[in-house]
């Protein structure tokens, strides 16, 4: 998972959970939430399955972290059924990414992605 520290513009679904994104000038669609979770560091990179998990640094304080949703989604640019295969093999354009949500002043960024 490469890491980012990028704003994102971000619609939120019926559920409240990321619907779309947009992302370096690209939207991208979010077909399926793979985990969510409040906090951030070693607690996270824990909780979700296939992160690399790095040598545990000192987290921020619990007041910081309640204040931090986290969401890893896969999604796709464009509509579902546009995205084609590439050589027969991956969707072109499919990734995942974790996507920030600061509660205390309302910023979404994009932290990580894997395409």
């Amino acid at each position: 998972m490469k890491e980012y520290d990028d704003p994102v513009e971000v619609r939120r679904g019926e559920a409240e959970d990321p619907e779309q994104f947009l992302w370096r000038g690209r939207l991208w669609k979010v077909r399926a939430v793979l985990a969510h979770g409040v906090g951030t560091g070693p607690r996270w990179q824990a909780a979700v399955p296939g992160h690399d998990a790095a040598p545990a640094q000192p987290g921020p304080s619990p007041e910081t972290s309640a204040a931090r949703e986290l969401w890893r989604v896969e999604a796709g640019r464009g509509m579902a059924g546009s995205v084609r295969l590439v050589d027969g093999a991956e969707p072109e354009g499919l990734g995942v990414f974790d996507l920030s949500f600061d509660r205390t002043d309302g910023r979404w960024q994009l932290v990580g992605c894997q395409d």
